[in-house]
């Protein structure tokens, strides 16, 4: 499968719901892409799964508009669906029942019988590594496991889009990196557009080729981490360097200092013999470092390392907090 063409995978406008005095999902506007992972950043709470029962035609906006592949899942939510894999927070399956088995009871559900089935259930299991499981019963499973069959199970139809919520909740750290890893595989090698909806900043970062931060049922950030950063005054990076032999800190500190784009240069009080320069804008990153490298060499500094250390989400999502009066 490669990239869809037409109408964007998912495509909301002025999207909204109310239940009873509380709004959930206040006028989204918002556009994913096809082939990315896109995630939606918030809080418990924020609203990421009002809007995903939204695109699903699970439930009905109270006003503005949502189009998925270009349908409206309020009044094609079957159509939706047939093309849309949903794994949501809290995924389950019949313990007593293999991995295949699970699986082929999907296949089912969704119209596929025989031979084409059983080859697209251990396409799926080989695809999310789960081909040594795949026919052992599913209560034996771990919660990475489980959440791996819970993605396969969304794969089984062959979706254009996959819509992930909260997919590494409660998960050990090497099962987290093997499911991001496996996201980002199934983006390149299949073409399918990925909605990732998390509270988890670090995860989100790490995978996502853009992200959107929601808040109160607004989407009060979206772009790259780099336009991110421009939006909410974090546009810039830091470069970490270390030298050796150096006991003359004023020499090092006037060097750097001299360096175009370079905002303040800062000794690590508990660290001899390493600075931070804050750079300023962040895309000045690699020149930076080229003139370091340059200045060390001319100036004999004795550099021995060099890094770059780019704002985190971390910083960006609080400080957009922050700037919409949101933060408590």
């Amino acid at each position: 499968m490669t990239a869809q063409s037409g109408p964007p995978p998912i495509q909301t406008r002025a999207l909204t719901k109310v239940y009873g005095e509380i709004t959930a999902v206040d006028a989204l506007d918002l556009e994913v892409r096809p082939g990315e992972i896109f995630g939606l950043l918030g809080q418990n709470g924020a609203g990421k799964t009002t809007t995903i029962l939204m695109l699903l035609g699970l439930t009905e906006p109270t006003a503005g508009e949502a189009r998925v592949l270009g349908m409206d899942p309020a009044f094609d939510a079957l159509a939706v669906k047939s093309r849309v894999g949903y794994l949501p927070d809290s995924v389950g399956f019949y313990g007593d029942l293999t991995g295949r088995e699970n699986l082929r009871y999907t296949a089912r559900l969704n119209g596929l019988r025989g031979a084409a089935a059983e080859a697209q259930l251990s396409e799926v299991a080989v695809a999310v590594g789960l081909e040594d499981r795949f026919d052992t019963l599913a209560e034996t499973y771990s919660r990475g496991m489980l959440q791996r069959l819970g993605i396969a199970d969304a794969l089984v139809k062959s979706p254009d889009i996959l819509i992930l919520d909260e997919p590494t909740t409660a998960i050990d750290p090497i099962g987290v990196v093997d499911i991001l890893h496996l996201l980002r595989r199934l983006v390149d090698e299949r073409g399918v557009t990925i909605l990732l909806c998390s509270h988890l900043l670090a995860q989100v970062q790490s995978v996502c080729d853009r992200v959107g931060i929601f808040a109160a049922g607004r989407l009060i950030g979206l772009g790259t981490m780099a336009e991110l950063a421009g939006s909410f005054g974090q546009d810039r990076s830091e470069v970490e360097v270390r030298f050796e032999g150096q006991t003359d800190s004023d020499r090092i500190t006037a060097a750097l200092s001299a360096i175009a784009n370079v905002e303040r240069v800062e000794p690590h009080p508990e660290t001899d013999g390493t600075w931070t320069l804050v750079v300023s804008p962040a895309s000045a990153d690699r020149s930076v470092r080229e003139a370091v490298l340059a200045a060390a060499a001319s100036q004999q500094l004795g550099l021995t390392a060099i890094r770059s250390v780019n704002s985190s989400l971390e910083d960006i999502y609080r400080t957009a907090l922050h700037a919409e009066g949101l933060a408590a």
